[in-house]
Formats: structure tokens, sequence, C-alpha cells
């Protein structure tokens, strides 16, 4: 069978040419894309695999994005300092297909990335780290409290969409929030749950990046921000319970990496539910000049530097035992 490769999409060549040219994806420097058999999905992988790395590190996209720009950003960057990078093309996102007979929720987001780290796992011990951009962030922090065995997070942002100030904030408008999201709620138990939504219809993709010429190409990209989901996903997502409560909160240390120029969540959001984690090192870093979706230095060179420095912390680089 002949699978899909990201070798044949424009958009990712397109959006790099937006990014600092040390970033460039070359035929030299391009991930392995790989698939990996999950729940009747074929998951798209981009990888940098290096056995020599002492750390892995798994990458999340958000709602908008999708794993081959997660490669672009950080995949590559952080190959290039020695790491093992695996981004995620996570169900309804990138090439990964969806079985023709399932119904993506984000519960399984949750799941497929808890069982990755433990796929992962069974092929050797070394550390594994998560890293999550925009919806992508809270993501790493649902699959640690899940999986537990995870040594380190970092996120460019932590919704608690629970939180009716965040609702707000990163819904399209307070119709959406307020409005939409019951509305979506109830017809999520309906024959209608299968109905597909454009993302940007729900939330504030508009400010996905700063850069308008940019935006164009990202919301013509079906795989990420033009892409359409469920209000079966939707709604899922906006009420998913996490397993372990922040106030509980103690398997890693957590980095936020926030864009200073984040004109979709800004810092106050993420403050909302980091400040209820006191178990675990909470550590913030800004990334000056930066979007949401990073295009802009010296952000760019901050998130990379911030997220090495944090990984080297010796209880990270340590294998953290499993918690029961």
């Amino acid at each position: 069978m002949n699978m899909p490769t990201y070798e044949n999409q424009a958009a990712w060549k397109t959006i790099q040419h937006f990014l600092p040219t040390e970033l460039h994806l070359t035929g030299a420097t391009t991930p392995k894309e790989e698939w990996w058999a999950w729940q009747g999905n074929n998951i798209h992988l981009d990888t940098y695999r290096n056995p020599q790395a002492k750390i892995k590190v798994i990458l999340f996209h958000g709602v908008g994005t999708n794993g081959r720009q997660m490669s672009l950003i950080l995949g590559k960057p952080l190959a290039e300092r020695g790491y093992e990078t695996i981004a995620v093309d996570m169900p309804s996102y990138g090439l990964t297909q969806v079985g023709k007979s399932n119904v993506i929720r984000y519960d399984d987001w949750v799941q497929a990335g808890s069982d990755l780290i433990d796929a992962e796992l069974v092929k050797d011990d070394r550390p594994i780290v998560l890293y999550g951009l925009s919806a992508g962030g809270m993501l790493t922090y649902h699959v640690a409290a899940k999986n537990k065995k995870v040594n380190a997070i970092v996120g460019m942002t932590f919704l608690d969409t629970s939180n009716q100030t965040v609702k707000d904030t990163v819904a399209s408008n307070l119709f959406m929030s307020r409005i939409g999201t019951p509305i979506t709620h109830l017809a999520a138990k309906t024959p209608l749950a299968a109905i597909r939504v454009p993302m940007s219809w729900a939330s504030k993709m508009s400010t996905l990046v700063n850069d308008k010429e940019a935006l164009r190409v990202f919301m013509k990209d079906k795989t990420s921000a033009g892409n359409s989901v469920s209000l079966t996903f939707l709604d899922s997502y906006i009420h998913y319970q996490p397993e372990i409560a922040a106030e509980d909160f103690d398997i890693c240390p957590i980095l936020l990496t926030q864009p200073a120029n984040d004109r979709w969540t800004p810092l106050e959001l993420s403050k909302l539910f980091l400040s209820r984690i006191h178990k675990v090192p909470v550590k913030t870093v800004l990334l000056e000049n930066a979007g949401h979706y990073p295009l802009e230095q010296p952000g760019l060179s901050q998130m990379v530097d911030a997220i090495d420095s944090f990984y080297q912390i010796p209880s990270i680089t340590g294998r953290k035992e499993q918690q029961e």
C-alpha cells in the first residue's frame, strides 16, 4: 500500500520559508516518516531516531497544526542537539489515517499519547519527555497524568477548558463560547454528533501566527489550521477531565514556554491552571517577539535553549520509577 508522505505536501514547504533559514529542512535533514498501527488507525510519525540519545522527546501539535510543523520548529533543532524526537500526527490531523468506523474523541488523543509512550518504553528504557504546542500543551499534562511514566512536560500553553475565562478568550467569539459550547454538548449526544465544523469557526485560528501571509498558508492546509473536526471531538475536548487534578499532580516538572506576542492564548490563561500545581517545579520562560506558533526570532532560539536546559535537569535525565 502506498502511504501518504509529507514529501508530496506543499503546505509545510511553503511555511518553512517564513522561518529562519537555519530551520529549513533539506533532503539530508528531513525527518524519517514512520507509521504506527493504533486501534484501527495508522498514525503518522515524523522521527529523528538516535540510539545514542539519552532522552526521547515526543512532540504534540494542537488543533491548528500538525506533526510536520512541530518538526520544523523543534523536532529538527532538538535532534541537532542530540535528542531523539518523535512528532505525532494525532488522529484526524496531519497524514494520520483514521479507520472508517472510528469516531475520534479527544480522549483518543490522550490514550494514543499514553500508548505511544508505552510502545517506546518497550524498545528501551530511556527517559521520555513531552512537548506540546497550543492545545498540545495541555495534552502533555493529560497524557502524563494518565501514563505516569513521563519525566518532564513542556507546553506552549496550558488551557483548562472548564474555566469560562479560558473558553471566552480562545473561542472565535462570545457567542461560540457561551451559546455554541452548550449547543455542541447537546448535539454531541444526538445523530448530529458526526457533523464536522471548521476549527476556525470554533476558535481564534486567525491568531495562530502573526504573519498574515503565513496565516493564509496555514488556513488553506486541511491537515492543520484548515481542518474540520466533529462535534463529538469538540465536545470531548472541552469537557475532558484529567486523571489527576492540578493540586495533586506529582509526576514530573513542568515548563511553560510562553510566546510574548501570543494573540490567542496570553500568559494569564496558563497561569490560571499552573498556579494550582505545587507538588512539582513549574517554570515559565517568555519567548521574545514570538507568536502563538512562533515564526520569529529571538523567540525561536530562546525556546530551543530553554527546553534543552530544562531537559538536562538531573531529575529528568535519570529514569523515573513508575508510580502506581
